[in-house]
């Protein structure tokens, strides 16, 4: 039988066969002993094949083989650094939602994400979440944001999750489509999927006063079909995200406003560091590209690993 992967908690999985029917499955043994480095073998969003069996009076499914995957989304493992996660497969788009506070989203986040996804052509809208909540200054910071991402080709959605302000917009543009949800705990995203879809009744949870953080509310990566055409993969937040499988020289590549300067740089391998005559420095220095974009840059080239927790500048 071939179906989809709706949910995975590590051991179990919930696939939706191709007649509209949910089975718990498990994967066959040979999963744990080939060459995998992710720490989920089988992720939500992959197209499976999988075998019927009875074990006493229930019916568990038994995945066989993983169908090929058109893209993921795939960070660093936060347990096994050694190790990778896949977060969600064969994905349309992603929603990234981003607050400024309560708690804050770094921008060396987003463009650790956006990096990511521009690797595995994946497009990303930014839901910039909770504009009820801000003062006036915070509101411009927003706006500087907007202007910086959308400048450089990125959708980017101002919005309020709990008062309904622009959901309208993001259910238009997810309508036909499997859309995953990302972003730290506490941004909104539970909320919005409530927003959404009234009837899925997902749990959301006020942030923690202590840290100004999140609390985890969704535990594994879940599938949902929508009732407008769409299905949406509500993820657990994420605190840092490490890239994986890049090389230094195509980093670069994954910028477009870096990709669209390389040709005029004087070397064809230009790293964009201390090479001289590198059309992506110069820009820099002209304020043509934001120096916030740079120093992320610099941080996954030089391999620094992503602190959530790191001053914003």
């Amino acid at each position: 039988m071939n179906g989809t992967v709706y949910k995975s908690t590590g051991s179990w999985y919930t696939v939706k066969s191709m007649d509209g029917v949910f089975y718990e499955c498990r994967i066959k043994g040979k999963f744990r002993t080939q060459n995998i480095k992710s720490t989920n073998p089988v992720a939500v969003g992959d197209h499976v094949q999988f075998e019927l069996e009875n074990i006493g009076d229930e019916t568990v499914g038994v995945i066989s083989e993983i169908g090929e995957r058109k893209n993921y989304i795939i960070r660093k493992s936060v347990k096994l650094s050694k190790q990778t996660h896949i977060i969600a497969s064969n994905l349309d788009q992603v929603f990234l939602l981003v607050t400024l506070n309560n708690p804050m989203t770094f921008t060396s986040f987003i463009d650790r994400f956006l990096v990511t996804a521009e690797a595995y052509e994946i497009p990303v809208i930014l839901l910039f979440n909770k504009m009820d909540t801000y003062s006036e200054e915070e509101r411009e910071e927003v706006s500087y944001l907007v202007d910086l991402y959308s400048n450089i080709g990125y959708n980017c959605i101002p919005m309020e999750a709990k008062t309904g302000k622009n959901v309208e917009m993001v259910r238009e543009l997810m309508k036909g489509k499997t859309s995953m949800f990302a972003g730290h705990s506490g941004v909104g995203k539970s909320t919005l999927v409530n927003a959404l879809e009234p009837g899925l009744h997902l749990k959301t949870a006020e942030i923690s006063e202590q840290h100004l953080q999140g609390q985890h509310t969704t535990t594994f990566a879940e599938m949902y079909d929508l009732s407008f055409d769409a299905r949406i993969i509500d993820t657990p937040g994420i605190k840092g995200f490490g890239i994986v499988d890049m090389e230094k020289d195509e980093i670069g590549g994954y910028f477009p406003e870096f990709f669209e300067l390389k040709s005029q740089c004087k070397f064809n391998n230009c790293l964009h560091l201390d090479e001289p005559k590198c059309a992506v420095k110069e820009a820099l220095e002209n304020e043509e590209i934001a120096w916030s974009r740079y120093r992320s840059y610099v941080q996954m080239v030089t391999g620094e690993e992503d602190n959530p927790y790191r001053e914003r500048s």
